[in-house]
């Protein structure tokens, strides 16, 4: 392996040790493949075809087989989103272009001043508890979403708008008026995301724990049962009739249902799927992507914002020198860790900054940082750390050169954390000891390992459409609160007036050249460290046609055109 050429002895023992390591995965996926092979000769095979012309075939329950369960149907994390797709509308949807279309929203204009938006409501719609979806109810949620309210307040919301929304009034039953106090180009582009679907006011009356439980849209499905360990089932809603601009019909879906069932263990969810025991899964593992593209249709979306990425804590040793940040990605080859793990599947991404299918996406710094272990030793010895202890270990002023990486399977699949023990080993050879610290999600979501004095490094991600996703990454700590969304804890000014200033650009080639800018200095600055994209990828049964993956950002699987063909 590359990171080999420069190991001491201990290292090389350390190799050794790596390579049992990576023999035994070998062996226990090896033994998946296996299963995996002898369930596909019970699986047809082959590729969906267009959707037959003329009259579509209803009925049926979709099985669907995911991979994590949240604590509450609705939220701020990406797999809370998935579910919100299907029972809740938003304002305005986003196409795969990237442009804002109707959704509720029939219409829309903004102000000379950019700091007012109208929305013309699209008419007669209603949530499933049979209160109306009109300007009012609109203006209940976001206000609620700005609150100081625990069950109202929407984490994903809050970030994006608190600094510059004023106010969401209702000016007549079906015009809405939102006013700021700053231009904010990336508005629209927040409504158009699934965390900020819009809930039933009425319902949300009862408290965030039986919200958590039963939530209410006015979707194309109604959340029947929540089975907790099991599934959610979802239901029609014979009522539907605000579907998208995105959409490929208008009305009901044509489906009964979808049995939302958590598959956790990728063997099994995708075993499911060649068994027939599913219609659609989740995240196809690294180990099947060439057998599931050559049997099942599959969808990808490579999710905007920023990518899977090592932030890299820069308020204290060692990361607060930029010379042992650029060290550390150098001293790393993070393109093989990549290879290694995910099997080819994945691409390395070496732009820690932004997604590569963010619009504002330099493609230039996808390679950033590429592995050069005589530079990671240059670099480090320029910064003081010239001395190693028995074990090939860097010290400065008698202190180790430890790093803590914190993770959790809540943000990395579980192909990727071999990624983490190639990194792992490669580190060591610069003199940097690596130590892994795996979370479960629960108590990763409840700060373990996440303190100030915990890591030197976490493993993240945050998705967007696009660079806005810098303002909630890279916002400075204000008036005594730190911004808990800046895991590296960087704060530049220069950077910060950058992304305000793109912010309220509403010219496409002047803001995108701004988010650009502040693009190359967080690349250059290395507060993080790119790894790979963050991708949602879907199988289906060749008989499930046009289910479609949202472009709001997280790519959630939309089942509302779905159907069954005839031979299902």
């Amino acid at each position: 392996m590359p990171w080999s050429l420069d190991m001491s002895v201990s290292d090389a023992q350390s190799s050794r040790r790596f390579t049992r390591q990576s023999n035994h995965r070998g062996r226990k996926v090896a033994a998946s493949l296996f299963v995996l092979q002898s369930l596909s000769q019970f699986a047809p095979s082959g590729h969906a075809q267009e959707a037959p012309a003329g009259n579509v075939k209803r009925g049926g329950v979709i099985r669907y087989g995911h991979f994590q369960e949240p604590a509450c149907l609705f939220g701020g994390w990406v797999q809370q989103w998935y579910l919100q797709r299907q029972y809740s509308d938003n304002l305005v949807a986003r196409s795969e272009d990237g442009q804002i279309v109707p959704w509720l929203a029939e219409s829309w204009t903004i102000s000379d001043d950019k700091k007012v938006y109208t929305f013309e409501i699209k008419p007669n719609v209603k949530f499933t508890d049979g209160t109306a979806l009109d300007a009012q109810a609109i203006a209940d949620n976001i206000n609620g979403w700005l609150s100081n309210d625990p069950d109202l307040r929407n984490p994903t919301a809050a970030p994006y708008l608190g600094d510059s929304f004023e106010s969401a009034r209702a000016i007549a039953p079906l015009s809405l008026q939102v006013t700021l106090k700053v231009p904010f180009q990336p508005l629209l582009n927040v409504f158009a995301q699934s965390s900020q679907g819009i809930l039933s006011p009425s319902a949300l009356k009862r408290g965030l724990a039986v919200n958590c439980e039963n939530p209410v849209g006015s979707g194309p499905f109604i959340v029947d049962k929540w089975r907790h360990g099991r599934e959610v089932t979802f239901r029609r809603n014979p009522d539907y009739n605000s579907a998208p601009a995105t959409a490929k019909h208008q009305g009901p879906a044509y489906v009964e249902g979808i049995s939302w069932k958590f598959l956790p263990d990728q063997t099994v969810r995708y075993g499911s799927l060649i068994t027939g025991e599913t219609d659609a899964i989740y995240d196809v593992p690294a180990i099947a992507w060439k057998d599931a593209n050559s049997r099942f249709p599959v969808l990808r979306h490579v999710t905007g914002g920023t990518p899977l990425r090592l932030a890299l804590y820069t308020a204290r040793p060692p990361f607060d020198d930029v010379l042992v940040r650029k060290a550390f990605a150098y001293s790393t080859d993070r393109k093989a860790a990549v290879d290694t793990s995910f099997l080819g599947s994945l691409p390395f991404e070496g732009n820690g900054a932004l997604s590569q299918s963010s619009p504002e996406y330099l493609r230039e710094l996808g390679q950033s940082y590429a592995y050069d272990i005589r530079k990671a030793n240059q670099l480090l010895d320029q910064a003081g750390w010239t001395e190693r202890n028995l074990n090939g270990v860097r010290i400065k002023n008698g202190n180790p050169l430890i790093v803590r990486i914190s993770y959790s399977y809540a943000f990395l699949k579980p192909d990727g954390e071999q990624a983490l023990q190639v990194i792992q080993q490669q580190a060591r050879a610069a003199g940097f000891d690596v130590r892994l610290q795996p979370t479960n999600p629960a108590d990763f979501f409840a700060g373990k390992n996440l303190g100030p004095n915990d890591y030197e490094i976490v493993l993240l991600y945050w998705v967007a459409p696009g660079a806005e996703i810098f303002r909630i990454s890279w916002k400075p700590d204000q008036n005594g609160e730190p911004n808990r969304f800046n895991p590296s804890r960087f704060q530049d000014p220069k950077l910060w007036e950058l992304i305000q200033k793109a912010e309220q650009d509403f010219n496409s080639a002047e803001r995108t050249g701004l988010y650009q800018q502040a693009e190359r200095k967080i690349v250059d600055e290395a507060p993080v460290i790119g790894l790979t994209v963050l991708d949602v990828t879907l199988a289906t049964i060749p008989h499930l046609k046009d289910v479609w993956l949202d472009h709001g950002s997280v790519g959630e699987p939309v089942f509302y055109d779905a159907h069954f063909d005839e031979k299902k």
